[in-house]
């Protein structure tokens, strides 16, 4: 039985350590990691992103409330946090106002400030699906109080084998890098080679659909689509269960 390599949570005959390229952002990442998305889920572009992105860090958690090391980078003044998350609220750095107001959040406000050439933008990452992200979120009111940031809205995720709640909703890795390339247009963060984040990813998702392609020659069932139909299966219960409960307290 092969082992499994310690840093990208793969079979080592099917590690992608090999792939990945350093990215230097000039941005410090965070990722608040659901335990499912740390420990259960084998296609997480999370990990990959934090492999990736120098200097970046991986929390796993529910409710990062007491969390120490978050709170201490919360607090260190060399950084500016904010939580990546969109909203109307939320800085765009693509729009002149929201590159506006992260270039002043980021200079310094007196000439004997700490760090001389600015603060380092601090990028929270929630990490899950939906359902968790929210729940965390929820669960952890220092997060949430942070500034929001986004970046344009209209991409369309690459991730062709795993289907998303919306064709727009992208996965952690994707999110990392359209935010790093429009702040590099915005001239927010230094024109470094982010493209890494991209290639591994795109060579996760060839892995998976030929992975897939060969258990269907094989005969085996689609385990994407089977998990999709427990996952319908699951919702419809829900939702005939809160329809009951209901009519409990409105009969007709």
């Amino acid at each position: 039985m092969s082992g499994k390599c310690l840093k990208c949570f793969r079979p080592m005959e099917t590690c992608y350590c090999k792939y990945i390229t350093s990215v230097r952002s000039g941005v410090k990442f965070v990722f608040l990691m659901h335990p499912k998305e740390a420990y259960k889920q084998r296609t997480g572009t999370g990990r990959l992103a934090h492999l990736s992105l120098e200097d970046s860090e991986i929390l796993v958690g529910i409710d990062f409330t007491e969390n120490s090391r978050l709170k201490a980078l919360l607090t260190d003044p060399r950084f500016f946090p904010a939580v990546l998350y969109p909203g109307e609220d939320a800085w765009c750095v693509s729009e002149p106002e929201g590159a506006a107001a992260i270039r002043a959040a980021l200079m310094p406000a007196e000439e004997n400030a700490l760090s001389p050439k600015g603060k380092t933008l601090l990028v929270v990452v929630v990490d899950g699906t939906w359902p968790c992200a929210k729940k965390m979120l929820r669960l952890s009111p220092n997060v949430t109080a942070l500034q929001k940031i986004s970046f344009s809205a209209g991409y369309r995720t690459e991730y062709q084998f795993k289907k998303e709640p919306q064709e727009d909703y992208l996965s952690t890795i994707e999110s990392c890098y359209y935010l790093l390339r429009e702040m590099q247009q915005a001239e927010l963060c230094p024109k470094t080679d982010i493209e890494g984040l991209m290639s591994i990813f795109r060579r996760m998702v060839k892995f998976q659909l030929q992975s897939q392609e060969d258990r269907i020659k094989a005969g085996i069932p689609d385990r994407y689509q089977a998990a999709g139909s427990i996952r319908a299966k699951k919702r419809e219960a829900r939702e005939a269960k809160e329809k009951c409960k209901e009519s409990e307290f409105f009969p007709q």
